[in-house]
């Protein structure tokens, strides 16, 4: 089993950064893909960016050059930092892994970008 906590959300003007944490527990070293996931009410969650265990990553076009996913192995954490924030960005932030042939997800944390 793995857990996985989020955290860094907040509200933040429009052209502003934040950076989002996920830290895993558990059997956090059976993760192979950490990816961040979002969803506004109504909507689809849709991908984000993911990172593999060898470092890989990928990004969804809307956010390429603006945000970065980066890992920290010492501390079982993935970072999304997300730089010139738009309105458009805000919703809830989710962080999934890959483990064991299983998707785990965290709770969720909210981001409010104001124009």
């Amino acid at each position: 089993q793995v857990q996985l906590v989020e955290s860094g959300g907040g509200l933040v003007q429009a052209g502003g950064s934040l950076r989002l944490s996920c830290v895993a527990s558990g059997r956090a070293s059976a993760i192979d893909t950490t990816s961040w996931f979002r969803q506004a009410p109504g909507k689809q969650r849709e991908f984000v960016a993911s990172i593999t265990s060898s470092g890989s990553t990928d990004y969804r076009d809307s956010v390429k050059g603006r945000f970065t996913i980066s890992r920290d192995n010492a501390k079982n954490t993935v970072y999304l930092q997300m730089n010139s924030l738009k309105p458009e960005d805000t919703t809830v932030y989710y962080c999934n892994a890959r483990a064991f042939g299983s998707l785990y997800w965290g709770q969720g944390t909210q981001v409010t970008v104001s124009s």
